[in-house]
């Protein structure tokens, strides 16, 4: 007779903790994105909790409004992009997008297009009024992709960091990249355009604990920023 165990209590706990935030561009909304599998949208003038729904049961490492559709888009380590209309709460489109985990979407300001990049080492273009087609696959990264930032000056380009230890720039033109910006002794965690002059600077975040500002133009390392005690998870340039 074979044995037979009869399960009497199943025990699961799933983290909260935060993967991605975003900023609604007109309502008082922060969406955030959490490893539990769940989205929240936060409204940050009265701290109320405006609407929250769940995914996936696997983490979701990035979501992002795309305000002129009045829509959500993640991205999940079920390998899924998934697109709902904040209002309804409708899903609108659910499709496998990558081989991996998504690490991040980011989302073109004018043309109906979502970037996602995965720890397939790919970066992949989206174009929704093709009926969320994939149109292009940027190829180059040895490493996890773990941002993408699209370039506020020049939406033509845009910039990556990757585990493999560099930042790279694109444009829609082409799949291969236009440089790669090397410095960082560690994998890169994330990367950001200067909005506020200007100055074609980028900031770049990694593992070796620095943050490192670049002229993407010259593509030369202007200004090394020590100080961490651990790993650089998020940069920002003050507008």
């Amino acid at each position: 007779m074979p044995l037979r165990l009869n399960i009497r209590k199943k025990l699961s706990a799933r983290s909260d903790r935060v993967k991605c935030v975003d900023i609604h561009p007109s309502e008082p909304w922060i969406l955030s994105a959490l490893y539990n599998g769940h989205v929240y949208i936060w409204n940050y003038t009265t701290q109320a909790l405006v609407k929250t729904f769940e995914v996936t049961d696997l983490p979701v490492r990035t979501a992002k409004f795309v305000a002129r559709k009045q829509w959500i888009v993640t991205g999940s380590d079920d390998m899924y992009i998934r697109v709902y209309n904040y209002n309804t709460m409708e899903k609108i489109k659910s499709f496998e997008a990558h081989s991996d985990y998504i690490r991040c979407v980011a989302v073109h300001p004018t043309l109906p297009y979502v970037l996602s990049s995965s720890d397939d080492m790919l970066i992949k273009l989206w174009d929704w009024d093709k009926g969320w087609n994939n149109t292009m696959v940027f190829e180059g990264h040895t490493h996890y992709v773990m941002t993408i930032a699209i370039n506020p000056k020049d939406t033509n380009t845009f910039a990556t960091a990757s585990l493999d230890r560099t930042v790279k720039v694109w444009g829609l033109g082409s799949t291969q990249p236009h440089f790669t910006l090397e410095g960082h002794d560690k994998g890169v965690n994330c990367v950001e355009y200067f909005v506020g002059g200007e100055k074609p600077y980028l900031v770049s975040g990694a593992d070796d604990k620095l943050v490192k500002v670049w002229d993407y133009q010259n593509k030369t390392c202007v200004q090394t920023l020590e100080g961490h005690t651990h790993n650089v998870s998020v940069v920002a340039f003050h507008p």
